[in-house]
């Protein structure tokens, strides 16, 4: 039978981009697959801020921010907490990406044009100790051009193959089989979706229009996770975290199904970590929404007051950009789905940044005019917009109507003015003296001693009741789905490797599974971003697109070697 590619890439999202690059600079022939229509070309990483993980960069010398491999691999590990037997690779390729991110990563970037915003964010701080989970220094590097800047070079050096004829691009093509010949994972088979010119991301449809069944020497699964599927994110969460939510906000287009994933383990495929996952606790309702469910994710800096839906501050050290799926853990142990911010203009006119490349019109549209405008007073543009429009936000002068409005929006009177007000004036007081017990009032101080944050990030620290820096504002948080943290068990080739059995009893962390899958490879969200789950529990943050970048790289170079 012959063969209509060397290699078949599913999914046209940022680690197929990546896969198919290599493939064409190696000369090799690709069918390129997506179920969405080209308008959708980049998947999910089209619509991301664009930041990516760096080690020891310019950006973060010229802050005078000190980093090394050493400190982010104790970062890294101290957040994954790797401790199950199906580890094993997993670890490997988070040596391999913290080697990656510490070396030819931004020089490799650099040399397709893409550039960097000069301030480097600090995601993800944890606030424990020394080992344990988070960044220790700055390292969140946004892309100047966020998301579709990151897309764009992957994009044309695949329709530079296209031009070259080594690339055919087939969109509305929904994969449903995988097959064998003589061991061999070679056929791809599924359904022709009807043309649909919908806008990007906005639900396609799913009208049925042919079958199509392809050949291949190597097959690349790059068709992204669940974090669509709310049903699917239920059916997978871990006890660990408590009840699922009743409720959940979604951070990604709606075909983010993850059905290819239960399509691969059908074909002999092995997936681990199903019950790793990152969702955001700082979701609010997008007023004007693309997807189904479309939530924005708050970015925020660490002043604002985190409080439970009854009003009661979160622990110590659930700060806002702290320990995600430690807050997301606390939250649902309280019973209910949503918590508060409180905070005053002054807070949000420099704290509040919304994640998404549509979200930041400067940084997407590499306007450094725009970009120092959000120097000037007032909120930016696109928060301004959900402090008009959005159904979380709440602003008011007096605190009193601020509670009576949080209650109002509930439907339940969950908050009592004088316990919230207590809580509030605590905090004040501790704001009025160099010293202080709050560890809030700590770290917003810790966090003005770094340049990035001072002049961008972070406020002054005030009184919240000053009626020089209100007027108050209340945003209702919700549950935003996001990442797949688990996926398609891969080796450092980035083979999809077999169930094998039961562990070895000789190590905890040793390797479980059969061998490599004759023909199948993954990566991108599908295989955890490496090996089944490169993150293990926890994530450092700007480690998802350049996972991406790093695994479709590895799985495009592989396949271009194994294929003749």
């Amino acid at each position: 039978m012959a063969y209509d590619a060397d290699v078949i890439v599913i999914g046209a999202g940022l680690a197929g981009l990546a896969a198919t690059a290599e493939l064409v600079d190696a000369g090799r022939k690709v069918i390129l697959l997506d179920q969405e229509p080209e308008q959708s070309l980049g998947g999910q990483a089209h619509w991301s801020f664009g930041g990516l993980f760096l080690v020891d960069s310019p950006e973060q010398r010229r802050l005078r921010v000190r980093d090394s491999h050493a400190l982010a691999w104790q970062d890294w590990l101290g957040t994954a907490g790797f401790d199950r037997a199906e580890d094993h690779w997993p670890r490997k390729w988070a040596e391999a990406y913290v080697d990656f991110a510490a070396g030819e990563k931004r020089a490799w970037l650099h040399r397709q044009g893409v550039r960097l915003f000069p301030v480097v964010g600090w995601a993800e701080r944890g606030g424990y100790d020394a080992t344990g989970h988070g960044n220790s220094v700055p390292r969140f590097h946004i892309t100047w051009g966020t998301g579709p800047g990151l897309v764009a070079p992957f994009e044309r050096r695949v329709r530079a193959g296209v031009a070259r004829g080594l690339v055919e691009l087939r969109f509305r093509h929904r994969v449903t089989g995988l097959s064998r010949s003589a061991g061999t994972v070679d056929t791809v088979s599924g359904e022709i979706l009807e043309p649909s010119d919908v806008e990007r991301g906005r639900p396609s449809s799913r009208e049925v229009a042919g079958a199509f069944e392809l050949r291949a020497q190597a097959v690349i699964v790059t068709s992204g996770g669940i974090g669509g599927n709310h049903e699917l994110v239920r059916a997978n969460w871990p006890k660990r975290l408590g009840r699922p939510p009743k409720r959940m906000l979604s951070g990604v287009p709606a075909h983010v199904d993850g059905k290819m994933l239960g399509i691969a383990e059908a074909a002999g495929g092995r997936l681990i970590n199903r019950d790793r996952m990152w969702h955001y606790t700082e979701g609010i309702d997008n007023w004007n929404p693309i997807w189904p469910l479309h939530g924005i994710r708050i970015l925020s800096g660490p002043s604002p007051l985190w409080l439970d839906a009854r009003g009661k501050r979160l622990p110590v050290p659930l700060f806002p950009g702290f320990d995600t799926l430690g807050t997301l853990e606390h939250i649902m142990r309280t019973g209910h789905d949503h918590t508060w911010f409180v905070l005053t203009q002054k807070i949000i006119e420099k704290e509040f940044t919304l994640s998404g490349s549509e979200q930041n019109p400067d940084l997407t549209g590499k306007s450094i005019r725009d970009v120092l405008g959000r120097a000037r007073a007032g909120a930016p543009g696109p928060v301004q917009a959900f402090m008009d429009h959005g159904a979380d936000f709440i602003v008011e002068r007096s605190l009193t109507d601020l509670v009576r409005r949080m209650n109002e929006l509930t439907g339940k009177p969950l908050i009592a003015e004088d316990a919230l007000r207590g809580e509030i004036v605590g905090r004040d007081r501790e704001i009025a003296h160099s010293f202080t017990k709050d560890l809030q009032v700590t770290a917003i101080r810790g966090a003005r001693k770094y340049l990035g944050d001072r002049l961008i990030r972070t406020a002054a620290p005030h009184r919240l009741l000053d009626p020089k820096a209100g007027p108050l504002i209340a945003v209702r948080l919700n549950i935003l789905t996001r990442k797949t943290l688990g996926g398609l068990e891969t080796d450092l080739s980035s083979r999809v490797l077999a169930d094998g059995g039961a562990p070895s009893p000789s190590s905890r962390l040793r390797s479980s599974r059969g061998g490599p899958i004759p023909g199948l490879y993954a990566a991108g969200e599908a295989a955890g971003f490496g090996g089944g789950g490169v993150h293990g529990y926890r994530s450092l943050e700007g480690t998802f697109l350049g996972g991406c970048l790093f695994s479709g790289r590895t799985a495009g170079r592989a396949a271009a070697r194994a294929v003749s």
